[in-house]
């Protein structure tokens, strides 16, 4: 179940996906990350950032978060810093 009591909505914009994120993620799965991302939860941005050059590269102009799919794999949501756009996206993909 999704918390949507928790912090301030931030505008997704027109959200995308990837087709290696489509053909990968469960909607379902990509729905809650979504709702979350929404709400300023950043999922396993604060491990990721420790050791992800990619994180210094987004900084200050997208927002980005980090989410653990069922299957193992980690994916990715990154607002634009403007909120027109968010693209769901694998990391292989950036």
């Amino acid at each position: 179940m999704v918390c949507l009591e928790q912090g301030p909505i931030r505008r997704l914009g027109n959200v995308v996906m990837t087709p290696r994120a489509q053909a990968s993620l469960a909607s379902h799965e990509v729905t809650e990350a979504l709702l979350r991302h929404m709400r300023g939860d950043d999922g396993d941005l604060e491990d990721f950032a420790r050791r992800q050059p990619e994180r210094r590269a987004l900084e200050g102009f997208r927002r980005l978060s980090v989410f653990r799919a069922a299957n193992g794999g980690r994916f990715w949501i990154i607002t634009e810093a403007n909120g027109s756009r968010t693209t769901v996206l694998l990391p292989e993909d950036f």
